[in-house]
């Protein structure tokens, strides 16, 4: 049966461990693994992209396969032509394919016609990628992550549904402070909330930027208008007014708490200059770490034994 990683639920707390351990031992530099060697791996990309496309082609040739890209207008992807044939026909051409969509439906209608692994590259509802470069940024900084409590402040958005996932099944608590109107998916957060309660964990959602950063060993945050919202900006602008993480802020926080954001930053809005080049910020080293993550996934993907079993 073909293996897909479309959400961060699609994998076990083993295998999540798993990757973790095996893109740590990537970023050490003990392995050199050509699982793709002979393979081709398609980026279909319905969004522009820095972080996402780069990590995947310097992952996908570091483990000995090629890359071919198409961006939106390469491919018009449900415009041209139905989803489901694009997929059937690229499932012909190449051996894993990398989507970059905007629903998170047409991701799972894509999967589902496609016989080889499909990963989301990043949907309106989730981004399981960052999530993973997320979790090895803290796992790095703090040698552990059960127990720890990350602060996010900002928007209910994709990157914030995958961090929840990932951070239930590791034991990470999530404290969030959204304006009204802009908190994440219902289901998913409840569903993510049951599964952190077993990992004694908390996921907390309110309005106060400063009890979400209160006690937290990290805060993290997220631009205020994403891709494809640009119509909304003056509307978020205001709306997100007093949830900029500045230094008074972090003063809520523990002593030397360290500062997450996925990028690109809007420096000046949802995070300050100040911030963004502090001692305390991971942002760099989190935005490196999708590259071993990535590579650690596309092992996983597409050895017999998997990332964690080699």
């Amino acid at each position: 049966m073909t293996r897909h990683f479309l959400t961060i639920t699609d994998l076990n707390e083993a295998e999540l461990r798993g990757l973790l351990d095996r893109a740590a031992a990537h970023k050490r530099g003990r392995i050199g693994s050509v699982v793709l060697r002979d393979q081709t791996i398609a980026l279909v990309f319905q969004k522009p992209s820095m972080r996402t496309r780069v990590a995947f082609e310097v992952a996908v040739l570091q483990l000995g396969g090629s890359v071919v890209y198409l961006g939106q207008d390469d491919i018009q992807l449900g415009q041209r032509e139905p989803m489901t044939d694009v997929a059937r026909v690229l499932s012909r051409y190449v051996q894993g394919i990398v989507l970059r969509t905007f629903g998170h439906q047409d991701a799972e209608t894509f999967a589902r016609a496609a016989t080889v692994p499909v990963i989301n590259g990043l949907s309106d509802l989730v981004h399981p990628c960052q999530a993973l470069a997320d979790m090895l940024t803290l796992q790095e900084a703090f040698g552990r992550l059960q127990g720890l409590r990350v602060g996010f402040v900002g928007d209910g958005n994709n990157v914030l549904h995958s961090l929840a996932e990932a951070a239930a099944m590791l034991g990470v608590s999530v404290a969030v402070a959204a304006p009204k109107g802009y908190d994440p998916d219902p289901s998913l957060w409840k569903a993510a909330a049951q599964v952190a309660a077993r990992h004694s964990a908390t996921l907390t959602l309110g309005r106060d930027p400063a009890d979400a950063v209160r006690g937290a060993d990290a805060v993290y945050t997220d631009v205020w208008v994403s891709m494809g919202q640009e119509y909304q900006r003056a509307k978020r602008l205001k709306a997100f007014k007093g949830y900029q993480l500045n230094d008074a802020l972090l003063k809520r926080a523990k002593p030397g708490c360290r500062i997450l954001h996925c990028l690109p930053a809007h420096r000046g809005e949802e995070i300050t200059d100040e911030l963004m080049e502090s001692r305390r910020s991971l942002i760099i080293d989190q935005a490196e770490n999708r590259l071993h993550a990535q590579k650690a996934l596309l092992e996983f993907l597409f050895s017999p034994k998997g990332a964690h079993g080699r």
